[in-house]
């Protein structure tokens, strides 16, 4: 699997939450704050994104808003609705498992904002579509359609976004994933974890010297290779515990430790606690749940 693929994976927890949403006339909707990433997308008409910091954010036909850290906001109409219309929208939210964080989940701002614009982003808007046409006109199997037109959507707004990052030549993860040499590494150790991975190995990925893969890995990571390997290791350990059917010491082999007992020691060091207790405080993160972001509702 792939390092964007994984960290999605990692991170997502229960149910994906979505609906539409036609507003007319002056209207405010708030969404509280909540352990999650919530999106808008505007299908028709106009509005304003409005947040506690930075001023308030134009929305039109086709823009879409991600707020990865759940951020408070709210949606209301420009003040002149009469003039544009309806104003039609694509709500939800992805519930996130904060504990397993990614590096890259942290370098996202507050709210992300891909405006729509001709050409750009064909596979976002694709997905736009998709998921309108589902929500509007649902049919038998549109149940499963949009479960898996979400995990799309935020695949694609994830990618819009470190896409755009590239084009602006920013630094971090959106230029570590459009690295060849650090791309290349990153892909090997999510590809395969368990592997005794070295500098010098991973640098070859990407035709590097062992010193200048490692001062490029670490300068736009954040880590050096070996330490994200550690971290990268021990994550999957974690969503493997909480899935609670493999066993410690088969999850020990597979993120690369001789031993159910060295494993745990790295466990601990990292999580706080053994591998046996993280399971048991997380045995009940399996079952479903689907909430609203803006009532906290669980079913």
């Amino acid at each position: 699997m792939d390092a964007l693929s994984d960290v999605v994976a990692s991170l997502r927890s229960g149910r994906p939450f979505a609906n539409r949403e036609d507003r007319e006339g002056a209207w405010h909707t708030p969404f509280a704050p909540f352990a999650g990433a919530g999106f808008h997308i505007v299908l028709s008409g106009s509005c304003r994104l409005l947040t506690d910091n930075g001023a308030p954010r134009t929305l039109n036909v086709g823009d879409v808003v991600l707020t990865p850290h759940g951020t408070e906001h709210a949606l209301a109409d420009l003040g002149h609705a009469d003039e544009d219309g309806p104003t039609s929208l694509l709500c939800g939210a992805y519930q996130l498992d904060r504990s397993q964080s990614h590096p890259l989940l942290a370098t996202l701002p507050e709210v992300i904002h891909l405006r729509s614009q001709f050409g750009r982003h064909p596979a976002l808007q694709s997905a736009v579509s998709l998921l309108g046409s589902e929500l509007q006109h649902p049919q038998q199997g549109s149940v499963s359609a949009l479960s898996t037109l979400l995990d799309l959507l935020l695949i694609y707004m994830l990618r819009a976004w470190l896409e755009d990052e590239s084009d602006r030549g920013a630094p971090g993860w959106s230029a570590a994933l459009a690295d060849p040499a650090v791309s290349a590494a990153l892909s090997a150790m999510h590809e395969d974890p368990a592997r005794a991975w070295t500098v010098e190995e991973l640098g070859r990925k990407g035709n590097l010297s062992r010193a200048a893969f490692a001062r490029r890995f670490t300068g736009l990571v954040g880590q050096s290779p070996l330490a994200y390997l550690t971290w990268w290791r021990l994550s999957v350990a974690a969503r493997l515990l909480k899935d609670g059917t493999t066993s410690l010491d088969a999850i020990a082999h597979q993120v690369g430790y001789g031993s159910q007992y060295a494993f745990a020691n790295a466990f601990k060091r990292a999580h706080g606690i053994s591998p046996g207790r993280y399971r048991l405080m997380h045995a009940s993160d399996q079952q479903p749940t689907q909430w609203h972001p803006q009532t906290g509702m669980t079913a």
